[in-house]
């Protein structure tokens, strides 16, 4: 009897080569662990890596990137594993990346359009949506110009199949005329947050903003502080549309936390521009809750990398807590980590950690409001809910002479 042949559903994934360039006039970040994550990332949006290949040079190739004879080792690689597609460490010129076209004969993906691919996965708000094919706009202006085939890159999104050459003029005009309506639109939502941050300014509501890296844990400790069930995944930039949530601790002082996109190495700076807005809400902190990924083995260049780009958006004056999590994911034999911040060594999934953060928290925010006294009568029960409610009450005692609250606490100014 003639057996049934089964077909595999299964979809198949795009293969890929990363390539990477070691410059040695580049010592901002560490080679190794950017060309880890553009594995991470590649993986993030689907592509079945199948190797790396790296080069020592004192600084890019202008035209190929690689140096040229290496072209001839990549394109050995993708023919011997049927290669679709070539994932650079770096964001590629047109020149490069027509050049690498021309030569190689498959996609070529930089380390910016990969980010932008992500970003564009996960954004869910409108807002994302927008911030994300502004960006991806942006990125896609300039490159136009003889290079219509090389643009198709990964399906989805917004300029993902690039334009014929026959239309670019009117490509060109279409791109600026979005562009500027998205900036319309990102502007209205901009002066609406303007106007909500203003209004909690102005009750004085102490706000506290969660920075780190992407996949540090800061989702994970948005929902047991917020006690919220937010997107909470084991990958890169699972967050990216801003959360923001009133919490009360110490029996009913109000605070508002947020959550904020994860941070990277090499992070495009139209990114960084694009994603202002949800960086916006960490701006007006009063305190940055930085959470740090302890189980990583690069943990101390993430957070290195973390307060550089909190230092380029003008924030390093904003006081700082750090939470080193996924303590329970730690080699036992490793040595604890430590920070000139005050700090707290946690895991997330622990309950009787979330204790710590918020006595961290407590202690943090008595150093960043105003010591006070004052006595209360004991008829004036609105004072005193407000007192619990707007200043961080550290002593509370009933006068029985003279029927009165006698509290001591910490306020804004």
């Amino acid at each position: 009897m003639a057996q049934l042949s089964t077909h595999d559903t299964k979809k198949k994934l795009e293969t890929a080569v990363l390539i990477g360039v070691h410059a040695q006039n580049d010592n901002e970040f560490n080679f190794e662990s950017t060309m880890e994550e553009l594995e991470a990332l590649s993986e993030t949006c689907q592509l079945n890596v199948k190797g790396q290949i790296t080069q020592n040079r004192e600084q890019v190739d202008h035209k190929y990137y690689v140096g040229k004879g290496k072209i001839e080792e990549i394109q050995a690689f993708i023919e011997f594993h049927d290669i679709d597609v070539v994932v650079t460490n770096d964001e590629l010129t047109t020149a490069q990346s027509k050049t690498l076209n021309g030569n190689l004969g498959i996609k070529i993906i930089d380390r910016t359009q990969l980010i932008l691919e992500i970003f564009a996965l996960r954004a869910k708000s409108r807002e994302g949506k927008l911030q994300v094919e502004l960006a991806q706009l942006d990125y896609l202006l300039p490159r136009l110009q003889g290079h219509g085939r090389s643009l198709s890159r990964l399906g989805g999104g917004i300029g993902t199949r690039g334009p014929g050459e026959t239309k670019l003029e009117m490509d060109r005009r279409h791109i600026r005329t979005r562009m500027n309506e998205i900036k319309h639109q990102l502007q209205t939502v901009v002066e609406h947050r303007d106007r909500y941050r203003s209004k909690r300014e102005q009750n004085q509501v102490f706000q506290i903003a969660l920075v780190g890296y992407t996949n540090a844990g800061k989702s994970s400790w948005f929902n047991v502080l917020a006690n919220e069930t937010t997107y909470e995944q084991n990958q890169l930039f699972a967050t990216l549309d801003p959360k923001t949530r009133q919490i009360q601790i110490n029996e009913g002082f109000n605070l508002i936390i947020s959550d904020t996109v994860g941070f990277i190495q090499k992070l495009p700076t139209t990114l960084v521009a694009a994603f202002k807005s949800t960086l916006e809400e960490a701006k007006g902190a009063d305190l940055l809750l930085h959470v740090v990924d302890a189980s990583h083995p690069e943990y101390r260049s993430q957070y290195d990398t973390v307060n550089q780009l909190i230092k380029q958006l003008d924030m390093n004056q904003i006081p700082q807590s750090v939470i080193f999590n996924k303590k329970d994911q730690c080699p036992s034999n490793m040595d604890l980590p430590v920070s000139e911040q005050p700090y707290v060594f946690v895991s997330s999934r622990d309950e009787s950690d979330k204790d710590k953060v918020k006595n961290l928290l407590i202690n943090q925010i008595k150093h960043s409001l105003t010591y006070y006294e004052e006595t209360v009568p004991s008829s004036d029960a609105d004072r005193l809910y407000f007192l619990k409610q707007h200043t961080l009450v550290s002593e509370l005692n009933f006068n029985e002479k003279d029927e009165s609250y006698e509290i001591k606490g910490y306020k804004k100014i």
